[in-house]
């Protein structure tokens, strides 16, 4: 029983931090990226659909991606949801095949409100971690009548232990954004 809560608990906590990293690789750094575009909702035909599923992204250059629309009659929304997309910076151009958008140089101020929006990121992913110990340790709690004393302490060090280990991989995915994000 208390076997099973912690791995599943440790599963829910390894999914968290693949989100955490995830999340990560949206926010701009002073290099094109496809991963950037990979949450962009585009209005097609009345329904919200992900970038990824309408069109082909490549990194032609540094600061170029190239987008092929499969269905061209989506160009213009495409394009759309690009221009209005918060903390990109972007500027799409549309030549009636393909949205080329080059993504402008970073300042250094920008740089500094990526990094704050990375830390937010982080401390949300942290904060869903300890979300994940909070129910692991309700669930624990429920097994206290079955099991003894000395294994529900044995059980919350275990699972203390993985809520640790998995803050500091967030930690540690943090510091490696930051780092990317401030070099110039």
């Amino acid at each position: 029983m208390i076997a099973d809560v912690l791995s599943e608990t440790e599963a829910r906590m390894d999914r968290a931090v693949e989100a955490a990293k995830e999340d990560f690789s949206t926010v701009r750094t002073g290099r094109a990226n496809p991963q950037m575009f990979q949450k962009i909702l585009v209005e097609y035909y009345g329904t919200p659909t992900p970038l990824a599923q309408l069109a082909s992204l490549t990194n032609v250059e540094a600061r170029t991606i190239v987008i092929s629309p499969y269905d061209k009659s989506a160009l213009k929304a495409i394009e759309d949801a690009i221009r209005n997309t918060p903390n990109l910076g972007a500027n799409p151009t549309n030549d009636g095949n393909i949205v080329r958008v080059t993504m402008p140089e970073l300042t250094e101020e920008r740089r500094k409100e990526y990094v704050k929006l990375a830390r937010s990121k982080g401390e949300d992913a942290k904060v869903h971690v300890r979300g994940i110990r909070r129910k692991a340790k309700d669930d624990l709690d429920a097994l206290k009548s079955e099991i003894g004393e000395d294994e529900l302490v044995r059980a919350e060090k275990e699972l203390d232990a993985l809520t640790r280990a998995h803050v500091d991989a967030i930690d540690e995915a943090l510091k490696r954004k930051e780092a990317e994000l401030l070099e110039v």
